[in-house]
């Protein structure tokens, strides 16, 4: 690693996070506007991009260093006192725009709210596109506490725009979303089925389409492995569950965006958004090793 560090991800020199040349781009949203239980999720990309100045360039997986394909690090998106409606539009015409200029979108939340406004930017590139979800919850009531864009109905309006879904590592959701999902025929991978079923993997590649948008709800991780989040759900998944199921997909499917959702640091540790800043690293080391 470069011995001077950058305020960026990854604490990249210009020559590899200029906007024009760079392949990535990562967009931070400190959003936290719907959120249920613990707030703070607007702290969460900040301690990401501060965590990830720590991140080893070298991926002793893989083999390679991937920095320098070029990862930009976009400006952050004010919050929007006009509500949450105002906001994802300023979210999806700045998405937009980085989708328009070829980039790889990578948000950072932020609550999990802004990703049907990220889905929707990257719709408009790519038309055939199937969302992978890790995740904890559903995230599929059609409304919560007064609004259609409330973190817990996310999933419910990527649904509306005609993307399917394959949710891995659900292991919580309500009577009205269990119902919803018997009338739609909608079977997520619960974290349970991850343990118990080895073919788990298969089953979720099967079911997403050539081109693919992940979205991770940190609390999709067991809280053992990422404490830092709002809503902590008992009995989820590891890293190394995450992180095989993004390489099987890395090699099976073309992903065209990503999300990490829904970290809230937490004061005298920093292991969530360090395994957040890594994962996103990782991430790309997977996309860049398997491009056919």
């Amino acid at each position: 690693m470069s011995e001077i560090r950058y305020d960026n991800f990854l604490g990249l020199e210009p020559r590899h996070s200029d906007y024009k040349s760079s392949r990535y781009a990562v967009l931070p949203i400190p959003y936290d506007a719907t959120t249920s239980f613990l707030g703070g999720t607007r702290n969460g990309p900040r301690a990401i991009i501060t965590a990830s100045q720590q991140v080893e360039w070298f991926d002793e997986e893989l083999e390679r260093e991937f920095h320098s394909v070029g990862i930009h690090t976009v400006a952050p998106i004010a919050a929007n006192a006009s509500g949450p409606a105002a906001m994802h539009d300023d979210i999806h015409r700045t998405a937009k725009r980085i989708v328009r200029d070829g980039k790889f979108l990578i948000g950072l939340g932020g609550e999990h709210s802004v990703t049907s406004a990220l889905v929707r930017a990257v719709k408009s590139k790519h038309r055939n596109v199937s969302v992978l979800q890790i995740d904890a919850h559903a995230d599929l009531r059609d409304s919560y506490e007064g609004t259609p864009f409330s973190h817990a109905s996310v999933m419910r309006r990527v649904l509306e725009m005609g993307v399917p879904i394959v949710a891995v590592g659900i292991r919580n959701y309500s009577i009205d979303e269990h119902r919803f999902m018997k009338k739609n025929r909608f079977s997520p991978i619960s974290a349970r089925e991850t343990r118990e079923d080895p073919l788990w993997i298969e089953q979720a590649i099967s079911s997403l389409t050539d081109k693919v948008y992940v979205t991770i709800d940190i609390d999709g991780f067991d809280p053992a492995y990422a404490p830092g989040t709002g809503t902590p759900e008992p009995g989820g998944l590891d890293w190394y569950q995450v992180t095989d199921l993004l390489r099987a997909v890395a090699l099976e499917k073309t992903i065209v965006g990503a999300d990490v959702v829904e970290v809230v640091p937490v004061p005298g540790t920093v292991q969530t958004e360090f395994l957040a800043a890594k994962l996103v690293y990782k991430l790309i080391g997977q996309i860049e090793s398997s491009s056919r």
